[in-house]
């Protein structure tokens, strides 16, 4: 993985295009929008169409990319990359960091950064953290996807949205289109968001076609400035290997103890070296019980042998390399209510 570029300072960006959409009442495109939701152009094209047929300025910003939790934010992320940067699982709050992922497309570089999911219902340490994550990433940024499932608006998302500044352009974006039978049935719902947030524009789609995913960087690009790029062109993410090292164990414990383990469960990187194509790591998965311990070892051991085992072919993947794998499991009881803690473990 190409390490990360000295990040650079950026102007303070247009907090909106040349020409935004505004919204009074019901707005007419509606309809036209939905009815090219099944046009036949292939995701390809779409990319083609942001490549200048002459030399144009770079453009670089900012995407904040917000919801509450398990609305699809960080599989959108990974596809917008094309890599797997952010990690995933059915369990709320998986995503606990700020995850920048980086595409440059033609001239422009488009920086996203997705969020951890916005937390209304525990008010401990590591909650806090969590939210002070989201409101620091809409704080500074050029433009904001705000994401939620089409056809669906509850508490949750109102108290996301509740947050959102509003000086910064702000796209609604409906996923999980996939699941609404007929497409006209997203209308009425499309027509009611209008009235809750002056959105700039409004994007149903699925996270999961590749097709639409390509539309984001044609809707984004007008949105970010004329400046030169943060970023070397190749690069997909501003995270250390060691950091993706722990964010992929701990997906991997969320995934192979299902609902049975709380989420508080958390993972320390111990040892971290690099000889050429070699990574020696060791990690503690910290854990707030011995009843979660359990849990995560397994009978005999094997559950959390296999947890080492996924964790390593990924991380062999991500760096096409070789790793050994070394793990332990300790019980630190409480650490997500101590604010100390929950600094120690890197959260913000």
């Amino acid at each position: 993985m190409n390490k990360p570029a000295a990040p650079k300072k950026r102007p303070k960006a247009a907090r909106s295009p040349a020409d935004p959409v505004v919204v009074e009442g019901v707005n007419p495109d509606l309809e036209a929008m939905l009815s090219q939701l099944g046009g036949p152009r292939a995701a390809h094209q779409e990319v083609a169409a942001l490549a200048p047929t002459v030399e144009l300025p770079p453009r670089c910003g900012t995407i904040a990319i917000v919801g509450r939790p398990n609305v699809g934010k960080s599989t959108l992320l990974n596809a917008l990359i094309g890599q797997k940067v952010s990690i995933t699982s059915r369990k709320a709050q998986t995503t606990r960091h700020r995850i920048t992922g980086i595409r440059t497309v033609a001239a422009t570089q488009f920086v996203f950064v997705d969020t951890p999911g916005f937390q209304t219902r525990h008010a401990n340490a590591l909650n806090r953290s969590l939210n002070r994550t989201v409101l620091g990433a809409v704080s500074d940024v050029d433009l904001i996807i705000f994401m939620v499932e089409a056809n669906r608006f509850g508490p949750d998302d109102a108290k996301v949205l509740a947050q959102l500044p509003t000086d910064i352009p702000a796209i609604l974006l409906a996923n999980k289109l996939d699941l609404i039978h007929r497409r006209g049935d997203i209308a009425p719902w499309l027509a009611s968001m209008q009235e809750r947030h002056p959105f700039a524009e409004y994007v149903p789609m699925s996270a999961k076609t590749a097709r639409d995913v390509t539309r984001m960087f044609s809707i984004c690009e007008k949105y970010l400035p004329e400046q030169p790029w943060i970023y070397a062109g190749d690069e997909m993410t501003d995270k250390s290997e060691r950091f993706l090292a722990a964010e992929i164990i701990r997906e991997k414990i969320f995934r192979l103890t299902g609902d049975e383990l709380p989420y508080t469960s958390t993972v320390v990187i111990d040892k971290f070296e690099e000889d050429g194509n070699l990574r020696r790591i060791a990690a503690t998965i910290v854990v707030e019980r011995d009843g979660h311990k359990g849990m995560v070892i397994g009978e005999g051991g094997e559950k959390l042998k296999r947890i080492g085992t996924e964790a390593r072919h990924e991380l062999e993947h991500l760096i096409n390399g070789k790793v050994f794998l070394e793990l332990w499991v300790k019980v630190k009881s409480g650490w997500a209510d101590s604010e100390a803690r929950v600094r120690s473990f890197g959260y913000e």
